[in-house]
């Protein structure tokens, strides 16, 4: 098959694939990548880090082996790491497969880094201590809730996105409106009109929110059997702090709290179950608001002759196909892919 990985208006071709947890993004991600020949991208924030394996559902390494997987495994938990970071990572390994005549796969359940990749992020100044230094000096005063009321009067737009315990953010807004004029919301509003890094077919998987919610549970009770806790346990051990950022994370959390703040075990875990599935609705309203993404309905795949066999259809396969030759976006078919994912989810 002939692989046009640039498209007509010189920008690199990648695929896309984003859902909520536990949606079934890993099986769909290995058959399509196994029929075309494409190499898996990490986009998941959380799996970034090495030694986080069961609770953030990474791939094993059988899965692993058999396609090509990319930036998995490629920070330590202690490893301070931004967006910026990952987009330096992320941009470099396009650039690497699409040398190679090979399609980029994304696969991730952070919509946020799926979105800035694409199209771009708002380039802001970089930190500025004595900013910083004054606003900290504000919130000892006075408290948090008066930094954000001061975020409030120059970014409204931007306050109502934080809660005013999340002083860094709210500083960062502040800062960014004392340096430039302007608030950050206008300056992200602006950078929309520029043109996308690269030219995506991006997919979104979805079910229905019951079987969702059940799988959730599922594989929640699926990692507490594989060791969740002793994966815990072994960070721990490892001399990781338990306030870094990554050990902070959805199950880790909880293993926490039942470990040093007395929560029994099966309060924990039903704490996990629930903050699991809210996440699930947070990831798919943010997905939602993604421009030109194309739901589909979840598995997708067809069964094979075996039982973990598992086949693109026809009609996927053709569209795919079509998109990686060279075809526009607006000229696939993609039948497979106009779910409407408000009615789907009830």
């Amino acid at each position: 098959m002939d692989i046009a990985n640039i498209s007509t208006h010189g920008l690199p071709r990648i695929i896309v694939l984003g859902g909520p947890t536990a949606v079934g993004k890993t099986r769909f991600s290995l058959a399509l990548a196994e029929a075309f020949g494409a190499e898996i991208v990490n986009y998941d924030s959380v799996q970034l880090y090495r030694h986080l394996d069961i609770g953030t559902a990474k791939p094993s390494a059988e899965e692993r082996a058999r396609v090509p997987h990319h930036l998995f495994d490629v920070l330590d938990p202690d490893q301070e790491s931004n967006v910026a970071d990952y987009m330096a990572m992320a941009h470099a390994t396009i650039a690497e497969i699409v040398g190679r005549g090979k399609v980029p796969l994304l696969v991730g359940g952070t919509g946020m880094y799926a979105r800035i990749l694409v199209h771009g992020i708002f380039e802001a100044p970089p930190a500025d201590p004595e900013i910083r230094a004054r606003h900290r000096e504000l919130v000892d005063a006075h408290g948090e809730a008066h930094l954000h009321a001061m975020l409030a009067e120059v970014d409204p737009e931007l306050a109502q996105k934080f809660h005013e315990n999340d002083v860094l953010r709210v500083s960062r807004g502040l800062e960014i409106y004392e340096q430039t004029g302007k608030a950050l919301s206008v300056h992200q509003r602006e950078h929309r009109f520029r043109e996308p890094n690269y030219d995506a077919l991006k997919i979104g998987l979805l079910r229905p929110r019951e079987e969702l919610y059940d799988r959730i549970n599922q594989r929640v009770d699926q990692m507490m059997a594989q060791g969740l806790l002793d994966e815990y346990k072994e960070l721990i051990s490892r001399g990781y702090d338990r306030r870094l950022k990554p050990l902070q994370s959805l199950g880790y959390r909880q293993m926490q709290q039942h470990l040093f703040e007395d929560v029994p075990l099966d309060e924990a875990v039903e704490d996990m179950k629930v903050s699991t599935r809210r996440y699930a609705k947070q990831q798919i309203s943010w997905f939602r608001k993604e421009p030109r993404l194309h739901w589909a309905l979840a598995p997708i795949l067809e069964q094979g002759a075996q039982q973990d066999e598992w086949r693109l259809p026809a009609t996927v396969r053709d569209d795919i196909e079509a998109f990686i030759a060279g075809a526009p976006t607006d000229q696939l078919d993609l039948s497979w892919a106009q779910l409407d994912s408000h009615n789907v989810e009830r």
